[in-house]
């Protein structure tokens, strides 16, 4: 069964259902921005090619794409999974509302010179689970502990950011800061050069070495600016294959801020009304009971009774598969190997592991049922708890991994939406059954 999406970027989504739990997805890009794209990159190569009879730069097109074609089409296959696919994809699989389980599985792509390409995804579904009433289900919160210390730490946060705050003008983008910016390929005069489809993105801007050619693109500019860059750092990104010198046109769309934590964006995210509501939320973070914070002990209870009251078995396969990414997640951490000695350690992970997909099947399927979506404030305001060690302990599942290679790399924007629209339920749930 055959499904399209969404034509009026140009771009089509075909799914075709092989089981109720799996399904191929396939992305369809039209013919003419492949050969735009052949062309561009060949005109890149100019500069690069030596050819017998040809002085180095003066290489016809003519030559370069009928002797380097292989190499060509890998290149268009890297650019456009990038620029135009995995952001298209994630935008269906929320429009159409597919409970996916993990990130989608290239399995192929077939693109050739006058034709359409095809990018083909496997994807894990999961069936329907009906969730019951719940939001009067019997819920004791954990407890905070009573320390005066924690109130005045709470108190001593909040002044400072606000001091911060007061300090900080909103002009230039700096250091630290996230922002979320659309990149579109255009020509030398700025006019798009496959139709007008935009890719947005956010980019935390690093402050390694590797970051340097980011941090050229965007220190010093504000919210609002406009320009075109053949910047190094975008050419990487979008390309190993070969050099090239594309000219992509950026507008700053928006930003999150290091410089200080904005406290009206946090409450407005956690629906608080008053300052005694934010100390009181505040508190959740500070307050620790055996290595484990109030939040955390909010989330994981308020999971677990949802989850006991819902129960549904999980594939063996999907559980292996998790445990393999906590496996290589663990092995980043200082005190991997002496977890690994422990006599249940293999077991443990692999209950882990059966527990957050069980954990991400639940939100997924709240907020298709209650029809949430992630908006752009949810989503600074989630990029905002980052920004601080200790408010970062509000988000509960990890965050899309934005460093690749000691170096910081745009995400998509529609990836990152999944995963705050997967906090924004749990944040829904936590939010009714502690208000009784």
């Amino acid at each position: 069964m055959v499904h399209e999406g969404d034509i009026s970027t140009t771009l089509r989504l075909e799914l075709e259902y092989e089981h109720p739990r799996f399904c191929h997805a396939t992305v369809v890009v039209p013919s003419k921005h492949i050969d735009t794209l052949y062309q561009l990159a060949a005109r890149a190569q100019q500069n690069n090619v030596e050819a017998p009879g040809f002085p180095k730069g003066k290489v016809p097109i003519s030559y370069i794409e009928k002797n380097f074609t292989s190499t060509l089409l890998d290149h268009i296959k890297e650019f456009l999974y990038r620029y135009i696919v995995l952001n298209f994809l994630y935008r269906e699989i929320q429009h159409h509302k597919l409970l996916m389980i993990g990130d989608p599985r290239l399995q192929s792509i077939i693109l050739k010179p006058n034709e359409d390409a095809r990018f083909t995804f496997e994807l894990t579904l999961f069936p329907d689970v009906v969730i019951q009433e719940w939001r009067y289900y019997p819920f004791k919160a954990p407890k905070r502990k009573k320390y005066k210390d924690l109130d005045r730490q709470v108190d001593g946060f909040i002044k400072e950011e606000r001091d911060l705050h007061k300090k900080y003008e909103a002009a230039d983008l700096q250091v630290g800061d996230w922002v979320n910016f659309t990149l579109t390929l255009v020509d030398e005069t700025g006019a798009p050069l496959l139709g007008e489809y935009t890719e947005t993105l956010w980019l935390k801007i690093g402050d390694e070495e590797a970051d340097v050619a980011m941090q050229e693109l965007f220190l010093h500019r504000k919210l609002g600016d406009t320009f075109i860059t053949q910047n190094k750092g975008l050419q990487e990104y979008f390309s190993n294959t070969i050099a090239t010198n594309y000219n992509f046109r950026i507008t700053i769309l928006d930003a999150v801020p290091r410089s200080y934590f904005c406290f009206e964006s946090f409450k407005k995210y956690f629906k608080l009304k008053t300052n005694k509501e934010l100390s009181h939320k505040l508190i959740e973070v500070f307050s620790y009971r055996n290595d484990l914070s109030q939040r955390r002990s909010m989330a994981e209870e308020s999971l677990k009774l949802l989850l006991s009251k819902h129960r549904f078995m999980i594939p063996n396969h999907l559980i292996l598969r998790h445990t393999k990414h906590i496996l290589d997640v663990l092995q980043d951490n200082p005190d991997y190997q002496v977890y690994r000695v422990q006599k249940d350690f293999k077991e443990r992970v692999r209950e882990l592991a059966e527990k957050q997909i069980k954990e991400m099947i639940l939100l997924g399927q709240l907020a298709i049922q209650d029809n949430m979506h992630a908006s752009q404030h949810d989503i600074k305001s989630y990029l905002t708890l980052t920004q601080r060690p200790r408010t970062k302990e509000f988000v509960y599942f990890d965050v899309p991994h934005s460093k690749i290679d000691g170096q910081e790399r745009p995400i998509s924007h529609e990836t990152l939406k999944l995963s705050c629209l997967r906090e924004k339920a749990l944040n829904h749930i936590i939010y009714h059954l502690t208000r009784q």
